[in-house]
């Protein structure tokens, strides 16, 4: 069994995504269930970026990366990122993000999923990125840690391969303890944020923000139920006063 999480820019502007496209794409996951995955949900709305996420066995991870793929491109107001997915590595281009992570099949299915959206695709996202994944490896209680940015072209199972220049990261890491989620996204989000102009917003916020600057979302992902940990975690670190 994996955690999988797919993130397109498929939104008709530069900076937020539509009611009308959040309700549609919403209709249309619990399709996912059908082919094969455990649970699926709209995990993460960053800017003018969405995240699917959903559980899927092993057998299913194509049929079900597929499955998400369809659903992005029948709702996409702009076809975005879907247009770089290539059958080779050598036609990829600007294209989803990807991540995937294995979990323990003695435990809940339960991860952190944290999102990420540039306006003018900056490329210190991927280093943000990276800090995050970097910040979960090792860590108590977490199982397998995926995504973030890219150096290479990359394949996705059952889909295709997109290229390095992917700018709009998803990050996921699979968690073994529901204590452990808040000490998890904690670290994550802190390693993001200690790099230049990060800042981190609630699921669904538009990227209203300076030019040069990139958001992040954070979504717990547990047993299928979505909860945005974006206020929770500001106001725990808010110590300052």
């Amino acid at each position: 069994m994996k955690l999988i999480s797919i993130g397109a820019d498929i939104s008709k502007n530069d900076v937020s995504c539509s009611p009308e496209l959040i309700k549609n794409l919403e209709k249309d996951i619990p399709t996912l269930m059908d082919i094969g995955a455990g649970k699926a949900a709209l995990t993460n709305i960053t800017g003018d970026d969405v995240v699917i996420s959903a559980f899927a066995p092993d057998e299913k991870l194509d049929a079900v990366n597929r499955g998400i793929v369809d659903i992005l491109k029948e709702n996409a107001e702009n076809i975005g990122d879907l247009e770089g997915i290539s059958k080779t590595p050598e036609g990829s281009g600007e294209g989803i993000s990807y991540a995937e992570a294995k979990i323990r099949p003695d435990r809940f299915p339960d991860g952190v999923i944290v999102a990420f959206d540039t306006y003018g695709g900056e490329s210190f996202v991927k280093k943000a990125a990276v800090s995050a994944i970097d910040a979960a490896k090792g860590m108590e209680n977490v199982t397998d840690v995926g995504g973030g940015g890219l150096d290479d072209v990359r394949k996705i199972p059952g889909v295709g391969y997109v290229s390095d220049e992917t700018d709009d990261p998803v990050v996921v890491a699979t968690v073994e303890d529901i204590e452990s989620i808040g000490i998890v996204a904690g670290a994550m989000v802190g390693a993001a944020l200690g790099n230049k102009n990060v800042y981190l917003v609630k699921r669904g916020t538009p990227s209203y923000i300076i030019p040069g600057s990139v958001i992040i979302s954070v979504t717990a992902y547990m047993n299928g139920n979505v909860m945005d940990l974006a206020v929770p975690i500001s106001s725990r670190m808010g110590i300052l006063g």
